[in-house]
């Protein structure tokens, strides 16, 4: 087919470049693919080496420098929505919750003991062994309570005391935490360059802006943010601990999130009862967002998150933390009658932002990148939100070969 070119020159479309042609590698863009053409001036000369460009279906590529398989967006794309729906609703559900007098220490708790039950559900449906060593165990209860016992009952608190679309925004903040600890616990982990340095001063600044520091000491809103913030670092500390000391192991990621979410539900139930009392029905409603809280924010969004890495790759699945900040802020807004303050949007956006800055790659070295793929210096898929398991375990990452900024 020939097409007319602004320069009089006609264009004529070559096929497809074979798989492993220098135009085929590497990730398609979306929208577009770039392919070789013949073109034709008006006086019939050939001219070689121009390009054109043609639509076609969105597509990204999944697999290590570009020659993994090609994955249409419509396949991922509900999932995607899905999760950071589920994850983004969980501070709402929250909300539900303690507005009505349940106890934090209790939501905490039902939240585990429901999350455990959903993913003990579904290893036993997919016939996955269960992790029985006891090193793995012990390693698991650590990280229950730096991923989950604590920053659930830290969220939960602060929410008594600040809106949902305040906690939401907040909790972007955990790639932040997560790249300070990484960088101070983690074997072989290089300092950051100016550009993530940048994007963690910008992040600390958003979240000043997020929690009013300048009104002064309000009634409780600056001590349940700072109860929110400490739960993100929690998280922070608890995937440098994954990453040190849970990586690699031959268990699949189910197996290891039920142990842990296990060792989480026991440890909140030693502690609500002494702490909160005994439990007391809330009533249907805050009853049903419980259980949303638990079998889904941590169960279904756990298979969700796992099916997504799978089906998009990571950076796709990394996505998400931008997302559930959006969703959060809606649904605090729309259903719950929260106040949005010009210092969530701009705090909120300044923390987007900063973990953007943080986990942009830096431009590949060619040496190393023949000698092994660049790892990010960040776990790049990481379950940010305080209604996800929070226990994916993050592959081993060859020494020396962290890509940092």
């Amino acid at each position: 087919m020939r097409l007319p070119h602004p320069c009089g020159i006609t264009t004529c479309w070559t096929h497809a470049p074979a798989s492993g042609h220098p135009l085929s590698t590497g990730a398609r863009a979306l929208g577009t693919r770039l392919q070789g053409t013949r073109a034709y001036g008006r006086d019939g000369v050939r001219h070689e080496g121009v390009r054109a460009r043609r639509p076609v279906r969105a597509e990204v590529r999944v697999g290590e420098g570009g020659r993994g398989r090609v994955v249409g967006v419509r396949r991922w794309w509900p999932g995607f929505v899905a999760l950071s729906a589920i994850w983004g609703a969980s501070f709402a559900l929250i909300k539900v919750a303690v507005d009505v007098g349940v106890p934090p220490l209790w939501v905490a708790c039902w939240r585990c003991v429901l999350g455990a039950a959903a993913l003990w559900a579904i290893l036993a449906l997919r016939r996955e062994p269960a992790p029985r060593d006891l090193a793995t165990w012990g390693h698991s209860a650590v990280a229950a309570l730096l991923l989950n016992a604590v920053p659930f009952a830290l969220f939960s608190y602060g929410e008594t005391r600040v809106s949902s679309v305040l906690a939401g925004v907040v909790n972007a903040t955990t790639p932040l935490f997560t790249l300070v600890f990484a960088v101070l616990v983690v074997p072989g982990e290089r300092r950051p360059g100016p550009r993530r340095l940048a994007g963690l001063g910008l992040g600390f600044a958003g979240v000043l802006t997020l929690l009013g520091v300048w009104r002064g000491p309000g009634p409780g809103g600056v001590t349940g943010g700072l109860a929110c913030l400490a739960a993100t670092c929690c998280y922070g500390a608890g995937f440098a601990y994954l990453r040190r000391h849970l990586s690699g192991r031959p268990h699949s990621a189910t197996g290891l999130s039920a142990v842990q979410i296990a060792c989480a539900a026991a440890e909140s139930a030693l502690v609500a009862p002494f702490a909160a009392g005994a439990p007391r029905w809330p009533g249907a409603g805050p009853a049903a967002a419980l259980l949303a809280l638990g079998a889904l924010g941590t169960g279904v969004a756990y298979i969700l998150n796992l099916t997504l890495v799978r089906t998009a790759g990571t950076v796709v699945a990394a996505a998400v933390t931008y997302v559930t900040p959006l969703w959060s802020t809606g649904l605090g807004a729309l259903l719950l009658a929260e106040p949005v303050g010009w210092n969530a949007l701009l705090g909120g956006l300044a923390v987007i932002v900063a973990v953007a800055l943080t986990r942009q790659p830096a431009a590949p070295d060619p040496a190393a990148a023949t000698a092994a793929p660049a790892v990010p210096a960040v776990p790049a898929v990481m379950a940010t939100s305080p209604g996800s398991p929070a226990s994916t375990a993050p592959t081993a990452a060859p020494k020396g070969r962290q890509t940092v900024g």
